[in-house]
């Protein structure tokens, strides 16, 4: 993956701040892996980070790396962003199943709009922003 000019407009988004909690994930899309946590208690695959496994309460987890694939669950199309100096004129704000069974709200890429529909096939993309940013589209598996 080759960084793009980190002044263009389309890279001066909101960034999102990794922590020491959510640093894991942040270091897994940098190697190219989506990591989720996983109950070491009961075993629960879940998204968006948590301190207590919402199955069983435990506090004990591992960050395990995902398959990176899903299905399309939700989408809308965006064409008129709010900020069109930070956004691109359009694209897709999709929720995407994973085959472990958590949601993740993401983008979805090169996928026309006529081949957007529920349960449309999907896998990760990783998308370097530059050294410390990398962030994790769906595209339709092809």
């Amino acid at each position: 993956m080759t960084a793009p000019a980190s002044d263009s407009p389309r890279h001066q988004r909101p960034r999102p701040v990794p922590t020491r909690f959510t640093e894991p994930f942040w270091e897994g899309t940098r190697r190219g892996e989506l990591r989720i946590q996983v109950c070491d208690d009961c075993g629960h695959w879940r998204w968006t980070p948590q301190l207590a496994c919402p199955g069983c309460l435990s506090e004990s987890y591992t960050w395990t790396p995902a398959s990176g694939r899903g299905q399309l669950y939700s989408y809308t199309e965006i064409h008129r962003p709010v900020d069109p100096a930070r956004f691109s004129s359009s694209y897709v704000l999709a929720v995407v199943r994973l085959e472990e069974g958590p949601f993740m709200l993401t983008n979805l890429v090169e996928c026309e709009p006529d081949e957007l529909r529920v349960d449309l096939p999907v896998e990760v993309r990783f998308e370097r922003i530059d050294d410390e940013l990398v962030v994790y589209p769906f595209a339709p598996r092809r």
